[in-house]
């Protein structure tokens, strides 16, 4: 069965609807940042630059780099933005756009993650490499599609006993990256532990301006948690999102953070810039050795 308009949205160039773009559009190999101004600064270090587009705050520039082809694609801030990038790339490479039907033979994509993160352990400090070796879900997106095959209960369990986690909130759900894009980044220079995904800057992340929080212990939990060889390494937006719908549609999926500020010790990076730099660098080698 086709499928329906409605739920499949295409522009009139036959391109997916936010992304604007096309299957030819795309390398299999794919690097996602937040900022959209920061395409600009990976795709600064291409040989070669094939195709560019922008639609709201998904630009996407693919190209080469010492003879591999990547495209990299800004997804925005938050999960909800990881929701449409993760579902219209695998569209782009899964299913026929004319016959709007899933395709027998199915594409992997790779998918690393460039991102930057505040580092919520005093002995990981700022302006080094953090690897998600799993992203913890504290939004809710993944609980829309079903998880329980790719989940981690014994962690998740351990982690609402410790936090004494409201039942008013989405049961946190653990999803781990791809061992083999693990294996390829890291380094001595890296760090690895559970990056935890957050649904919003502020109150989600234990910031108090003018509102009051529903917990004001729980960074202070989620900074304590450890169970077995898991603790939480740090916190921000999008990882939980990509690791869960790349396992769920077949893909493989990496997140790297440049730590720019360390919540346990109160730090911020003198020069976030250049760790950004540093570590777009260190990426696209290890991407291509």
């Amino acid at each position: 069965m086709s499928i329906r308009e409605s739920e499949l949205i295409l522009n009139p160039d036959g391109s997916v609807y936010h992304l604007n773009l096309r299957p030819e559009n795309i390398a299999t190999d794919i690097i996602f940042v937040g900022d959209q101004d920061r395409v600009n600064k990976i795709s600064k270090h291409f040989d070669t630059i094939e195709f560019t587009t922008q639609k709201r705050e998904f630009k996407t520039t693919t190209g080469t780099y010492k003879n591999k082809r990547f495209s990299v694609i800004s997804t925005g801030i938050g999960p909800d933005n990881i929701d449409i990038v993760l579902n219209e790339l695998d569209a782009l490479v899964n299913i026929d756009l004319e016959t709007r039907k899933p395709k027998e033979h199915l594409t992997s994509l790779n998918i690393v993650r460039i991102g930057t993160s505040g580092s919520l352990q005093d002995d990981i400090p700022v302006d080094s490499f953090v690897i998600g070796s799993h992203g913890l879900d504290l939004n809710g997106l993944l609980h829309s599609y079903q998880v329980h095959e790719i989940s981690n209960p014994e962690v998740e369990n351990a982690f609402v006993k410790h936090t004494n986690w409201s039942e008013k909130k989405a049961y946190p759900i653990l999803i781990s990256n791809s061992k083999e894009l693990e294996k390829i980044l890291k380094s001595d220079q890296t760090f690895q532990g559970i990056t935890a995904t957050a649904g919003g800057f502020y109150g989600p992340q234990g910031r108090v301006l003018r509102l009051a929080l529903q917990d004001n212990n729980l960074n202070h939990k989620i900074d304590t948690f450890k169970f077995k060889e898991y603790r939480i390494t740090n916190l921000e937006m999008e990882t939980s999102a990509i690791y869960g719908l790349s396992k769920l549609l077949g893909h493989n999926a990496c997140s790297i953070n440049a730590i720019i500020a360390n919540r346990a010790n109160g730090m911020f990076s003198k020069n976030p810039g250049n760790v950004v730099a540093e570590l777009i660098e260190y990426t696209l080698e290890k991407l291509v050795e």
